[in-house]
């Protein structure tokens, strides 16, 4: 198969009228069933039409994905939402007036125009409305429903910029649209509609503290960040290990003086040994470190900044045939549980505590 590569205007501004006509063709491709990547202001989603099984099948597919592992509806208007669900909850107009169009998911009893390929074979389906004004175009060009995980392999890190779903999706998708970096750099926060009371399965922009401010309640799943998550995968990223680099990561936890130490002597050790070391550290830390190659994450006072560059440097270590890994943790608070989540599933949960 050959890829289109479709370049329009980087960022998140509005859509100027050239780019249109080219999000215009991206959704005709979508209806005839065929598959499309496109920026989001999270990741980079791979998207096909949500209402057709064979789309979904491709998906899973082009990605290597298991089949039960539920693809996220997006939509571009929130009473589109009607078509595909069975009944829409207070909570879930709620949420929506206060953070759609935005990086939440909510999951809701699906309705039987959502084929279970795209449900991953589950009665409830996963429902978000990105802010993305070149994702809005493209779903309402594409008839309104696309279901798109990250356009990645899967089990990598997710992408931010176009380069990375060109490395791994060129051949086996009709087009992707190169809309530059994306802006937040971490998945949807995904929240259950469908339990009492409403339970957060996956952590993201949207913090468990924001979404209390509408809804009152609301639990987050205990296992978010162990190993060993008892929910049932009722959305992306609950039941296989992602986000990893092909290195060996390790988390170290400690005092600033206790990580230093810790990473610099084991990066040696590693050196020693022939294999090619990475650090990923904060501004706050990083004159410190000594290894093959030293990335700044990004500022502890600016977590955003720390979840735009996650991603991108674990692909770029990839880049640069890194083999030993080493990262300092992070706050489990607020954002930073969004951090720590990825980051602990990228490492496989090997976390040296000190």
């Amino acid at each position: 198969m050959e890829t289109e590569i479709i370049k329009i205007r980087p960022g998140e501004g509005p859509v100027s009228e050239e780019d249109e006509e080219k999000l215009r063709a991206a959704g005709a491709i979508l209806q005839q069933g065929g598959l499309v990547a496109f920026p989001t202001e999270t990741v980079y989603g791979l998207g096909g039409d949500a209402l057709n099984p064979s789309s979904s099948q491709k998906i899973y597919a082009a990605k290597g994905r298991p089949s039960d592992n539920p693809l996220i509806v997006h939509i571009y208007r929130f009473e589109d939402i009607y078509k595909i669900t069975k009944e829409v909850p207070e909570e879930a107009r709620k949420i929506a007036d206060a953070f759609w169009p935005g990086p939440l998911t909510m999951i809701l009893p699906k309705s039987d125009a959502v084929p279970y390929e795209t449900t991953g074979g589950l009665d409830t389906v996963a429902i978000r409305m990105p802010s993305h004004p070149a994702a809005q175009k493209l779903i309402k060009y594409s008839g309104g429903y696309i279901a798109a995980p990250s356009a990645n392999t899967s089990g990598k890190p997710s992408p931010t910029v176009a380069k990375y779903v060109e490395e791994d999706m060129m051949g086996r998708i009709d087009a992707i649209i190169d809309g530059g970096e994306v802006g937040i750099g971490l998945e949807s926060t995904i929240i259950d509609l469908t339990v009492t009371p409403p339970q957060i399965l996956r952590p993201g922009y949207i913090t468990q503290e924001k979404l209390s401010t509408v809804l009152g309640t609301v639990d987050t799943d205990t296992t978010i960040l162990r190993a060993d998550s008892g929910q049932a995968p009722k959305a992306p990223g609950m039941k296989y290990r992602h986000y990893a680099p092909r290195g060996e990561l390790t988390i170290v936890e400690g005092t600033p003086g206790q990580v230093r130490e810790y990473i610099n002597r084991a990066a040696a050790a590693d050196h020693t040994a022939g294999e090619k070391t990475g650090i990923i550290g904060t501004e706050e830390m990083l004159s410190g470190y000594i290894a093959d190659v030293v990335k700044s994450v990004g500022s502890r006072k600016d977590e955003g900044s720390i979840a735009r560059h996650l991603y991108t440097i674990l692909r770029e270590f990839d880049d640069e045939g890194v083999t030993k890994i080493y990262s300092e943790g992070f706050s489990t608070e607020g954002f930073g549980q969004a951090i720590m989540n990825r980051l602990l599933k990228a490492a496989g949960h090997k976390v040296v505590k000190l």
